[in-house]
């Protein structure tokens, strides 16, 4: 009903004006014809009441000057006498009043209706701005968080390793000068050695943890190949990744966010699911890229709705940042699905 009375204020008042005085031109023709007893007064204030609602308070001030003297005229055509040439005038007069206060409290209604929409307008600009500030943001933290990390990972593999690599080839060279001497410091060497060498290891796996997507096409699918083989062997369950054809993603912001969704949906089925196999799933169809995480677990727990955690809400988000969609839902078997798709267009080579 707003709407529809929002598009007749928008329209041309000319076609409003004529319909006034056509409904006062008629009511006050079938007032007439019906004679001076039957009071029809009160009909002209729909005319009255559209002047005023959608043109404004001088034009309804005149329709209600108009309608008085169209009901006056009428009635005295009809043959109404008065006792005294007072109480015409003194009737008009009142009438007039009556329709005068009609005209003040819509055009007064309007007034308030238009500055209240005026005030919802603003403040819902305001909102989407704020909004879109805030997501904005939020974009550029996550995007700088990735550029940090990204650089962490790079000065460690290139530098920290390069460095323990260094180190360990001469503690080998130390530990055979010593063996050759039969020196029985040899196996403490070896063993400073082994030491070197499993923190070339771990300081490896801990860069390919900060960013462990490649900066190629494919590098997603290795990414996601190594997340299962880790947690193959580090969680002590069966965790697989399948791809039936292979899923080029040349975007490296898209890669990684679906990676970070993938390995916090896989930490949150270790952490509360309990399951005994996880299966990731990427897959191209009909334009759109899927993205699937299924466990054997516990499933979906019943607050999830209510209160998720915030790890599921960044996820939630890095969908929103691809132009995806995300959805948690329990399987069929038991366990629980988490599906993130976006559309191809998204990731295509420029």
């Amino acid at each position: 009903m707003t709407a529809l009375l929002e598009k007749l204020h928008l329209r041309p008042r000319s076609p409003l004006v004529i319909a006034c005085l056509a409904a006062l031109a008629l009511i006050g023709t079938v007032d007439y014809l019906t004679g001076f007893e039957v009071m029809f007064s009160v009909f002209y204030l729909l005319p009255i009441g559209v002047a005023a609602w959608f043109i404004g308070k001088g034009f309804g001030l005149a329709m209600s000057v108009l309608s008085v003297l169209v009901w006056i005229i009428g009635d005295l055509q009809a043959g109404k006498h008065y006792a005294n040439p007072v109480v015409p005038v003194w009737n008009a007069v009142i009438l007039a009043a009556f329709y005068f206060i009609v005209v003040w409290l819509l055009t007064s209604l309007r007034s308030l209706q238009r500055d209240l929409a005026l005030r919802v307008k603003q403040r819902t600009e305001a909102l989407t701005r704020e909004m879109t500030e805030r997501q904005r943001l939020e974009e550029q933290i996550l995007k700088a968080s990735e550029r940090e990390q990204r650089a962490i990972a790079h000065d460690l593999h290139d530098n920290l390793c390069q460095h323990l690599t260094a180190t360990a080839l001469a503690g080998q060279v130390l530990t055979q000068t010593l063996a050759d001497q039969s020196r029985p410091e040899a196996a403490d060497a070896g063993h400073v050695v082994k030491l070197v060498e499993q923190g070339i290891d771990l300081a490896r796996n801990f860069a390919r943890g900060l960013y462990p997507v490649e900066t190629d096409a494919e590098g997603l699918m290795a990414a996601f190949h190594d997340l299962a083989g880790n947690i193959s062997k580090g969680a002590g369950l069966q965790c697989v990744f399948e791809c039936e054809s292979p899923v080029l993603i040349y975007d490296d912001a898209i890669a990684a966010h679906l990676f970070r969704i993938a390995q916090e949906s896989v930490r949150n089925a270790i952490r509360h699911g309990k399951p005994k196999r996880i299966g990731i799933n990427l897959s191209e169809h009909n334009g759109q890229v899927k993205l699937t995480i299924e466990d054997d677990g516990l499933g979906v727990p019943d607050n999830l709705s209510e209160k998720p955690g915030l790890g599921i809400r960044i996820m939630a988000h890095r969908a929103a940042m691809i132009g995806g969609t995300f959805v948690i839902e329990p399987a069929a078997t038991g366990g629980t699905i988490v599906t993130c798709a976006f559309p191809k267009a998204a990731y295509q080579k420029p």
